[in-house]
């Protein structure tokens, strides 16, 4: 990994001591919710043991401004060495990539209102962009969108469904993003800040999900008439897909980061099981089968290490890094997925058990390949640059 800052480095040895000696015991806390996500409760319990060590909102300083994006490696990685330590560290998604939109495009104003309770710890909040395939409505094709905002003096009156809300049940902040046919909106989508809950945001279902990190679960919702006054418009009018860009970009990487510590710490629970256990005559770990695939675990733990180097660094250039970012979140991705797998098998049995965090974690992975853009998406994005590259080449061979 590329060197980062000596204060870096020190907050990153900080979340890790943390996360190992305070957040793991909380692994076996019995408060739940409906689909096995930690309650609010907990969630709170475990921030203020953060506040008091010091590393609750790690990658955001005093002064409001970010470590870079390596810098923001080496911290989160450490946070999610446990499923839980992103949510005590208040790294975890939504709020990470919330905090980070509006810290760029909010106005003091929404900054003082918004972003202070979330990079305190005092509130979630949940991004809303996502719309029920039933409805037509935007998935991995954000030009779908059907969810419309419309002027009313000096109000904004929102309607629509989303869905995948992640964090939208408990949460009090909420970044809603509609399409509008508005002059100074050019036909392009707004983004609004609103205070949760309001009664015209009805929560119609929090289904269960393979994935059981993150409170408030995946909720599909109905908004109503929703009001917001104008000046909770984040950013600019019609900018809201740029806007996306901006967040999901390194929201994409984040999410590489939090979830490689989780399987670091997936792989040391293997090993260490793999060199306990014995059949055969031996431990498992001399058995070619098993010392295989912990060997090709420490490989590609490596090659994510530096996948994420890499795009961390293409975006610290000032690059928006979207192709980089899904080249990243698709390698990593399908990297985490074997190095999981490996996990779960290694272990036999007992992998696929709640004894230890590498059957969650073989879920939560299984779900991140899913999450901010499925693979194929990305490939196919990718696939017509590709494409574009290819012809511009052959343009400027025939001029």
């Amino acid at each position: 990994m590329t060197e980062i800052s000596a204060h870096a480095a020190a907050m990153a040895a900080k979340v890790e001591a943390f996360v190992r000696q305070t957040i793991v015991p909380y692994e076996r806390d019995p408060r739940r919710d409906h689909h096995g996500a930690p309650t609010d409760e907990l969630v709170m319990e475990m921030r203020a043991l953060a506040r008091e060590a010091g590393v609750l909102t790690p990658h955001i300083n005093a002064d409001g401004s970010h470590l870079t994006q390596r810098e923001t490696a080496a911290v989160l990685i450490k946070s999610g060495l446990s499923p839980l330590g992103p949510l005590a560290c208040n790294t975890m998604a939504p709020d990470e990539g919330n905090m980070y939109l509006i810290g760029h495009v909010g106005s003091p104003e929404l900054k003082e209102r918004f972003l202070a309770p979330l990079v305190e710890g005092r509130a979630r909040s949940a991004f809303f962009m996502t719309e029920p395939a039933e409805w037509g409505g935007a998935g991995s094709d954000p030009s779908m969108m059907k969810t419309t905002c419309r002027k009313d003096g000096n109000q904004w009156v929102i309607n629509g469904r989303k869905t995948f809300i992640t964090g939208a049940q408990g949460a009090m902040v909420g970044i809603v993003m509609a399409a509008s046919d508005e002059d100074d909106t050019r036909g392009g989508a707004c983004m609004f800040l609103v205070d949760l809950p309001d009664e015209a945001i009805r929560i119609d279902e929090v289904p269960n999900t393979i994935d059981t990190s993150m409170p408030g679960g995946h909720a599909t919702l109905t908004i109503e008439n929703l009001r917001v006054p104008a000046t909770q418009m984040l950013g600019e009018p019609g900018e809201g897909f740029r806007y996306a860009q901006v967040r999901l970009s390194p929201a994409r990487l984040s999410h590489c980061m939090r979830w490689l510590g989780g399987c670091i710490r997936a792989h040391e629970i293997a090993v260490d099981y793999a060199c306990r256990r014995e059949a055969f005559g031996k431990t498992l770990i001399d058995h070619e089968g098993v010392g295989f695939m912990l060997a090709e675990n420490r490989i590609l733990i490596q090659q994510c290490e530096l996948m994420i180097d890499w795009c961390a660094g293409v975006l610290d250039s000032g690059s928006l890094g979207t192709v980089e970012s899904s080249m990243a979140k698709v390698s990593v991705s399908e990297a985490l997925m074997k190095i999981a797998d490996n996990c779960v098998q290694v272990m036999g049995g007992t992998g696929v058990t709640e004894r230890t965090i590498v059957e969650q974690m073989f879920r939560e992975i299984r779900a991140f390949r899913i999450y901010d853009g499925p693979t194929e998406v990305h490939k196919w994005s990718l696939a017509k640059k590709i494409k574009r590259e290819w012809k511009h080449a052959q343009d400027a061979k025939a001029g």
